[in-house]
């Protein structure tokens, strides 16, 4: 991908492009679009039965990326509206119906001034679809277990109400700095528990952790009444949560949820690898 700024970048930009294509693809065809600045990255997750029947579950706001790669989604985005969800969700389900889509599925898009641009369609139920259930109380896993077996689904779009806000942390094996990977053993750990939250993981004390596969070892998943009291309860979560042996993104989690931006819901795409250069610039 390059950018164009100006007309004057827009010849090379497009000559660098199809060169680059040609020589990894064989294939030095390209397109263009319009460059979002300070985009959000906005999902919404939907399900399908083979009975007909279409229904979203409102939004994933999954701004918090580094290098494209999502480390903290929250449900609902504290950007969208209650009529942005609304007309969004309505659209994404004439789009499912229209395909004859079946299964759970999210359709991705970068969302910039109220307007909605479309990236992909993911086919398959995804890391963060737990933020999804804790506002929604769908067990997503059951419905896709029910489709699957020529069931419809066990609700219908007027039943489907947001409670709260849920927030998912991608707990890694990783410096929280460096971000380079820990693979190891785990000496110690200790689950945080309470009323609303979740923590989705395998490990445990005396787990070895490989070096071969994506370092995510866990998902912490805090639900609260509304997008202050989740914050607060993460904040506790996170601090309760013990990972011994080896590095951990928890650090990082407990510096974000400093930070005036992120408490305020006032992030895009840009803003933690923006945030992490500022971290490592001399005093």
């Amino acid at each position: 991908m390059k950018v164009a700024l100006t007309a004057d970048d827009l010849v090379e930009a497009v000559q660098t492009a199809q060169s680059e294509a040609l020589a990894a693809f064989g294939n030095g065809a390209v397109y263009m679009e319009r460059y979002l600045q300070k985009p959000r990255h906005i999902e919404i997750q939907v399900i399908a039965d083979s009975h007909g029947n279409v229904v979203h579950l409102g939004e994933r706001d999954c701004s918090l990326q580094r290098r494209h790669q999502k480390v903290l989604e929250e449900a609902p985005s504290p950007a969208l509206s209650a009529e942005g969800r609304k007309k969004i969700g309505e659209t994404v389900n004439k789009a499912i119906a229209a395909i004859g889509y079946l299964g759970v599925g999210t359709i991705e898009f970068l969302w910039e001034d109220g307007e909605f641009f479309f990236i992909e369609m993911n086919t398959r139920l995804q890391v963060e679809h737990p933020v999804t259930e804790m506002i929604t109380g769908v067990d997503l896993v059951r419905e896709q277990i029910r489709i699957a077996a020529g069931l419809p689904l066990s609700f219908t779009q007027a039943d489907v109400t947001f409670e709260g806000h849920a927030i998912e942390c991608r707990i890694n094996a990783e410096n929280s700095e460096t971000f380079t990977p820990s693979p190891g053993t785990i000496t110690d750990f200790h689950a945080p528990g309470g009323l609303g939250v979740r923590l989705d993981s395998a490990i445990y004390t005396g787990y070895s952790i490989p070096p071969y596969y994506d370092s995510l070892i866990g998902k912490l998943i805090v639900h609260g009444r509304d997008r202050e009291e989740c914050i607060a309860r993460l904040k506790r979560s996170l601090g309760e949560m013990v990972v011994g042996g080896v590095d951990t993104t928890i650090p990082l989690f407990q510096k974000l949820l400093a930070e005036p931006d992120i408490l305020s819901g006032d992030y895009d795409i840009h803003w933690l690898e923006n945030w992490a250069k500022r971290q490592k610039a001399p005093a």
